[in-house]
């Protein structure tokens, strides 16, 4: 079983940046695909990054890509989201997952993994 903790979201004006960290405890972490999803008020939770055990493969939502980053420390048990160019439309609670399938598929299914962290709430004023 893994843990995960998200942390480094916060207000931001548009046009600014944001990392966001998610720690997961255990050691097979290298193991797990990682997925960063949100979600808005009044909206169902959307997919936003994933990346692959061993980092070399990585999938973005269109609303996103160009703009965010998704990566990992193995030795360090994190996985990161580096937001650049927010919009207020990228307010939301993001929240970081994990599958323990190594060949898991689609990433973009919320029900494609098995662990969820709580969250952590980003907000952009414009």
């Amino acid at each position: 079983q893994v843990q995960l903790v998200e942390s480094g979201g916060g207000l931001v004006q548009a046009g600014g940046s944001l990392r966001l960290s998610c720690a997961a405890s255990g050691r097979t972490f290298s193991r797990y695909v990682m997925g960063w999803f949100r979600q808005a008020p009044g909206k169902e939770r959307e997919f936003v990054a994933a990346i692959r055990s061993s980092g070399g493969s990585t999938s973005y939502a269109d609303s996103v890509k160009g703009r965010f980053a998704v990566s990992r420390d193995n030795a360090k048990n994190t996985l990161y989201l580096q937001m650049n160019s927010l919009k207020p439309e990228d307010t939301a609670v993001y929240s970081c997952a994990a599958s323990y399938n190594l060949w898991a598929t689609p990433l973009t299914a919320v029900g494609t993994y098995d662990y969820w962290g709580q969250g952590t709430q980003v907000t952009v004023s414009s």
